[in-house]
């Protein structure tokens, strides 16, 4: 399965939640677009021979089997273009897992790096760098009772929910995981295969996958996103979600980036991880 997909315009569904329609991306294509032209430059040699000067004088030319060299200002010759491949799509995250979506909700889990007035970074199971802003409606919550900032230290263990624009999340919710370790033995457990550019992704998948193709539901937003993504993360932790679809069943595929596996993670309805692939 291919890992992007594209949405536009917005709707509530019965439960309240915001959607957002989804268009379905194909695989990533390289299309070459060439451009033929040239030109045709012709050197042509003209031997003067001159005959029967006098007076004024008379002259005639003659052909001349030789072409004696041209320079550039006595012809001028249209160049050929140099044939353009449309860009290929920028990978979304640090080290790649697909190409840029547009920002959604979503989340990762992991243990805290750095904190500053402004936010905090965090490394995930796998290794990738996440950086979280905070801001004055952020949330914190530490087991069932909620926290302030001053929870999230160095070391910490974390799940934060929020907006996904790559590797940066703009956080609503963080949740401090007493004694957690960043999702890593869950992600053990799981098999989460770390990215490594220039190694594709495996074709293999865990559990029930649904009929699904590529860029139907909706992605939607609010309760059912952080749900979604907290089920995810709770079983396949060390990538980042950067987005969550219904689809038509009333069930949900988490999108997984920066990771080589899996890449969609599904949820059922009352927030169960089904399967991944």
């Amino acid at each position: 399965m291919n890992d992007d997909n594209e949405q536009s315009g917005h709707s509530t569904d019965e439960s309240g939640q915001v959607t957002t329609p989804v268009a379905a991306r194909g695989p990533w294509a390289r299309r070459l677009l060439s451009k033929k032209s040239g030109g045709l430059v012709v050197a042509a040699g003209l031997t003067c021979a001159v005959a029967g000067l006098t007076g004024a004088g008379t002259s005639s030319a003659a052909g001349s089997t030789s072409s004696p060299s041209v320079t550039a200002s006595e012809t001028s010759a249209t160049s050929t273009p140099t044939p353009t491949a449309t860009p290929t799509p920028k990978p979304s995250g640090p080290a790649g897992g697909g190409p840029v979506a547009d920002p959604a909700p979503g989340g990762a889990t992991g243990i805290v790096d750095t904190v500053s007035t402004s936010g905090f970074t965090f490394s995930t199971a796998t290794g990738v760098k996440v950086t979280v802003d905070k801001g004055s409606t952020t949330t914190y919550e530490k087991g069932t009772h909620r926290t302030s900032a001053r929870a999230v230290r160095k070391g910490t263990s974390v799940l934060v929910l929020g907006t996904v624009d790559s590797a940066t999340i703009t956080a609503t919710k963080v949740v401090v995981q007493p004694g957690g370790d960043g999702g890593a033995a869950a992600a053990k457990a799981a098999g989460v295969i770390p990215f490594q550019k220039g190694t594709p992704s495996p074709d293999k998948s865990v559990g029930q996958i649904p009929d699904y193709t590529e860029g139907e539901g909706t992605i939607v937003s609010g309760k059912a996103a952080d749900n979604a993504t907290k089920a995810a993360q709770a079983v396949v932790p060390g990538g980042i979600n950067d987005r969550v679809v219904k689809l038509s069943n009333g069930e949900y595929e988490v999108h997984n980036i920066s990771v080589n596996w899996p890449h969609h993670v599904f949820v059922s309805k009352d927030y169960k991880v089904l399967g991944y692939e």
